[in-house]
C-alpha cells in the first residue's frame, strides 16, 4: 500500500484537503502534498495522521501484512 496515497483517499473521502489536515498536523500545506508522494512514513506522523481522521491506518498496513489484501 502507498501509505501517502491512501491518506490523500480517506482525506478527500472524508471532504478535507490539505489545507485543513496541515492545520491540525501542524505543518505547512506543501509539507501534506508531500506526505501524499511518499511510500512511508514515521510511526508517530502516521498515529497523529490516524487520530486527526479518525482512521486506522496501521490496521490497513498489518492486513497487508498478513496477507488478507493485494499489494499496490
Amino acid at each position: 500500500m502507498h501509505i501517502g496515497n491512501r491518506i490523500k483517499e480517506v482525506l478527500f473521502e472524508q471532504g478535507h484537503n490539505a489545507c485543513w489536515l496541515a492545520e491540525r498536523i501542524p505543518c505547512e500545506r506543501s509539507n501534506v502534498y508531500h506526505i501524499f508522494k511518499r511510500n512511508d512514513l514515521g510511526v508517530s506522523l502516521l498515529f497523529s495522521i490516524s487520530r486527526i481522521l479518525n482512521h486506522d491506518f496501521f490496521s490497513e498496513l498489518s492486513a497487508q501484512f498478513n496477507g488478507n489484501t493485494p499489494q499496490e
